[in-house]
């Protein structure tokens, strides 16, 4: 299982910083995404890091803003989220897959967290 923790409130600009920690799976041995899903809208991808961290990638609209990262030891990924937006407002989802490498598709991961709420407003 997958556990997404961090969301919260956050005026424009600010900075959050999601976790997603694995139990009964150990992260080193998959590929690791975020994706978000608005209200009234699809879910998203968001951002991807290979099984390493050696490889990431990142929606167009959060690259520059957002940095994924990984702790392997910790069996946690991370997603450093900063200078937010209003339109970054979603529950941010994260999911794993095997050897997926750092695609965006949803359908490529086969375990997914819960979900965390990330509201961005003044």
């Amino acid at each position: 299982q997958l556990q997404a923790s961090g969301g919260g409130l956050v005026q424009p600009g600010g900075s959050l910083r999601l976790s997603c920690t694995a139990s009964g799976r150990t992260v080193s041995d998959y590929d690791m995404g975020w994706f978000r899903q608005a209200p009234g809208k699809e879910r998203e991808f968001v951002a991807a890091i290979n099984w390493s961290g050696g490889t990431t990638n990142y929606a167009d609209s959060v690259k520059g803003r957002f940095t994924i990262s990984r702790n392997n030891a910790k069996n946690t990924v991370y997603l450093q989220m900063n200078s937010l937006k209003p339109e970054d407002t979603a529950v941010y989802y994260c999911a794993a897959g095997r050897l997926i490498f750092t695609t965006t598709q949803p359908t490529r991961y086969d375990g997914w967290g819960q979900g965390t709420l990330d509201t961005v407003s003044s």
